[in-house]
């Protein structure tokens, strides 16, 4: 019995090879999208599940607030005396380590690379996390100071095939070797946790003080704990234990947990490497099972549409004893072999388009997982599913149908079924408008954020790198810079104006001393401000003598000059101009005056509101900024690179713009946009082929009618037309569905953002535009080929 249902389906499919051709294209698309997307969300969802204690694990989240300020402050940052106080405190903590990470030249012989995950940690933590070491024992590779271990590929990178253990490498600035004391396994690509190379915490020299202190706040710690339910008694326990700890400290501290494994797709607050967003996650879910919603519609509305052209067959069958159980299981079987074939199929597309999959989410999804027991077995599962959820309205159809109405020629007209399958065209242009108006929006804020006056020009900065030694020699570094003419000006920040997160806090001189508003601020040069385009609204800019005097060595005759924003101006109770001149303190080391006042711009992201600012003139910098001139930008470099060469030997010339530094704040929604902008595409190509499979039944119902009108002197624009008007109908009603839908969910995703586009009635009506226009151009095709039609033909078969 089986063996005749697949052979009736062989001959089904290679006799009908364009339909076939269509229902299996349009399976194969869907399925190769819920593949791939599939593939990425079990990524995102597995992130760190190779940490055995995992769920024992929490990070460590500062909260701050001064006495008598109103902004509280949050961030994964704690100081590094927040581990060994937990530990000795609270049974709840087993252990404790405590990281950073940064970016480091690191020397081998002739080998000079700057490297950019370069991390530090105390010996505890091969106790919370489950990296595999290679070489070295956990107990003594980070037990001192100036020891690093380092990954399989980095060790290859720099040492080839010789053994690294032993060998020395330096350190940019430290002329003290770090000694290569193990090798591990490279980081999972699952991982939130990743780097190249691990040295001892111990290597950076703080000195007891900073064990002291609560602030300095410039590390990530993480707890294990006994067990995974320690963590809501823990957190019980440290609010109060915090009041004490800083009773009469003129300032409120206190520390959350974040279960480990909840970072990387709930937590506001980045780690080691971006965060991802459930909620985007939930979005591609939704994308991948309308897509497949989509296919099977349009798979069973082509099958409708071949109904009748497989009438006879039933009948002829159903005279000679088959059942309607029989005839069932027999299209279901035909629908078994084709999403068997669609699915094969699926898995070749996938594995071809991986690679541009993975540029495109930026991750590095492996093929072999395609093949994989679980995604084997999920494609089985899939294929039961969409055979019987696609098939089974066609099988019952067809099924059902009546021999004695069949063989007499009367079943034809007959309008049964049209329902169901106006109101799947119904749903699928729904699920595609809504695609549309969100990619149109999506786009719309993408638009918003590059365009918006931030309130400074990041158009042709360059962004280099700074250390100690350069800083030390900047004023040489600038005057060399400055010498060619399409150098506009030279300065030198901790922070650039993309991202400022120094945490500080200040008062005004009337302000008691116990009373703090916490602020950011940053440590800048006399030409920060002309480099980067911020308006002076009141004041005047920081000059080389205000350098000069907050470099003094005596503390009690450093003064400070100040540029703040308008917040941090309001924050104080002033005007931009009534600020100018004023005294204040930021911190209790730095007293000073307001020296001017800038606009407001965003320092961060977009996500969040701009909040109070200060400049203030320091000799520090991370970071060295050159604004060129719009012309012989590739001269103007290669001239940089020449003087970097001569003036920083010890350091590779490494630059990057920094409207690149901005677009990597909005990687997340750039990526969003570009997967909607894909999948609305696929989304429509398949709604489509459900409405020429609809288009298609229709003209064939109505040929008689059709004929009949054509002798009484219907034109072919005419008949077009009527045939036309009823899926517009059908598209139009869609629009009308999926707008409010549309609007909801777009909404909500524009709330996470503190500035944002508005969303404008021209969008829907634009999607509905665009839905009726594809429909319109997909209907047509069929129309006038049933218009053009022999009338004497059509009324001679009927």
């Amino acid at each position: 019995m089986l063996k005749n249902y697949f052979t009736t389906a062989f001959r089904n499919l290679w006799k009908n090879k364009a339909a076939s051709f269509i229902n299996i294209f349009g399976l194969t698309i869907g399925l190769t999208c819920c593949l791939l997307i599939g593939l990425y969300i079990r990524h995102e969802l597995s992130y760190d599940d190779f940490q055995q204690k995992g769920d024992r694990i929490a990070r460590v989240i500062m909260e701050y607030k001064f006495d008598g300020g109103n902004d509280l402050v949050k961030g994964n940052f704690t100081s590094v005396r927040v581990a060994p106080v937990f530990k000795r405190t609270f049974p709840e903590v087993t252990d404790a380590v405590r990281m950073t990470q940064g970016q480091v030249i690191v020397q081998y012989k002739d080998k000079l690379i700057d490297e950019k995950a370069f991390m530090f940690a105390d010996p505890s933590f091969f106790n919370l996390f489950s990296f595999k070491l290679l070489k070295g024992t956990p107990a003594d590779v980070l037990s001192a100071p100036h020891k690093v271990i380092l990954t399989e590929s980095t060790a290859r990178r720099y040492f080839g095939d010789e053994d690294p253990i032993g060998k020395a490498l330096k350190l940019e600035s430290d002329t003290i070797l770090y000694q290569v004391t193990g090798i591990m396994q490279d980081c999972p690509s699952n991982s939130q946790v990743k780097f190249d190379f691990l040295a001892s915490f111990s290597s950076l020299g703080l000195g007891a003080d900073y064990e002291k202190t609560y602030w300095d706040a410039n590390y990530t710690t993480y707890l294990l704990l006994k067990d995974k339910s320690s963590i809501a008694t823990l957190q019980a326990k440290i609010t109060p234990f915090m009041k004490k700890e800083m009773a009469g400290q003129g300032a409120t501290v206190d520390f959350l947990l974040e279960p480990f494994a909840s970072i990387h797709l709930y937590s506001p607050y980045t780690g080691f490497e971006p965060n991802n967003s459930i909620t985007y996650i939930h979005i591609l879910e939704a994308v991948a099972l309308m897509i497949l919603v989509i296919a099977c519609f349009t798979y069973v509305n082509l099958n409708t549409a071949r109904s009748m052209e497989r009438a006879k067959e039933v009948g002829v069958r159903k005279v000679i004893g088959a059942g309607n159980q029989q005839l069932f299981w027999q299209f279901i079987g035909e629908s078994v072999l084709l999403c068997t074939i669609a699915t094969i199929l699926s898995i070749g597309a996938a594995t071809v388009l991986l690679p541009s999959f993975n540029q495109l989410a930026e991750k590095q999804l492996n093929a072999s997982a395609l093949f994989s027991l679980p995604v084997l077995g999920a494609s089985i599962l899939l294929i039961l599913t969409v055979s019987l959820l696609a098939g089974s309205y066609p099988a019952l159809i067809l099924s059902n149908f009546q021999p004695v109405k069949v063989l007499k020629g009367s079943f034809k007209n007959t309008g049964s079924g049209q329902w169901v399958r106006k109101s799947l065209i119904v749903f699928q242009f729904s699920i595609s408008v809504v695609l549309i108006v969100s990619t149109f929006i999506i786009q719309n804020q993408l638009s918003f954020i590059q365009n918006k006056n931030l309130g400074y020009n990041r158009d042709r900065i360059l962004v280099l790198p700074m250390d100690k030694k350069m800083l030390d020699n900047f004023d040489v570094i600038k005057q060399e810079f400055k010498s060619n003419s399409n150098v506009l000006s030279v300065s030198r920040c901790v922070g650039t104006p993309v991202s400022i997160v120094g945490g500080y806090n200040m008062r005004s001189a009337v302000m008691p001393e116990n009373q703090q508003i916490a602020v950011t601020a940053d440590p800048v040069d006399e030409d920060f401000i002309k480099t980067t385009g911020l308006h002076l609204v009141a004041g005047a800019d920081l000059t080389l003598q205000d350098i000069k005097d907050a470099a003094v060595p005596d503390q009690n005759k450093k003064t400070y000059h100040f540029i703040l924003n308008e917040s941090a101006a309001k924050l104080l109770g002033w005007t931009p101009e009534k600020a100018i001149g004023q005294r204040m303190f930021m911190d209790a080391s730095r007293p000073g005056y307001v020296r001017g006042v800038v606009k407001d711009f965003n320092f961060s992201s977009l996500h969040d509101p701009i909040k109070g600012l200060i400049l203030f003139p320091e000799m520090r910098g991370r970071r060295l900024l050159v604004k060129l001139k719009s012309g012989n930008i590739p001269q103007t470099i290669s001239f940089l690179q020449s003087k970097w060469k001569a003036l920083v030997p010890y350091r590779p010339f490494e630059y990057n713009f920094m409207d690149q530094d901005f677009n990597k704040l909005y990687s997340s929604e750039m990526r969003l946009g570009k997967v909607l902008d894909i999948f609305a595409g696929i989304a429509i190509a398949l709604a489509c082929l459900g409405l020429l499979g609809l288009s298609s039944y229709s003209a064939k119902q109505r040929i008689k009618e059709i004929g009949v009108r054509k002798v009484l002197g219907a034109s072919v624009s005419n008949i077009a037309t009527l045939l036309s008007m009823d899926f517009v109908k059908l598209v139009l009603v869609a629009v009308v569905v999926s707008s409010p839908i549309a609007w909801w969910l777009m909404d909500r995703w524009l709330q996470g953002f503190a500035y944002k586009t508005n969303i404008s009635w021209w969008i829907f009506a634009l999607s509905g535009l665009v839905a009726v226009a594809i429909a319109i151009i997909t209907v047509s095709y069929q129309a006038i080929k049933t218009a053009v039609m022999n009338p004497v033909k059509s009324l001679r078969t009927e």
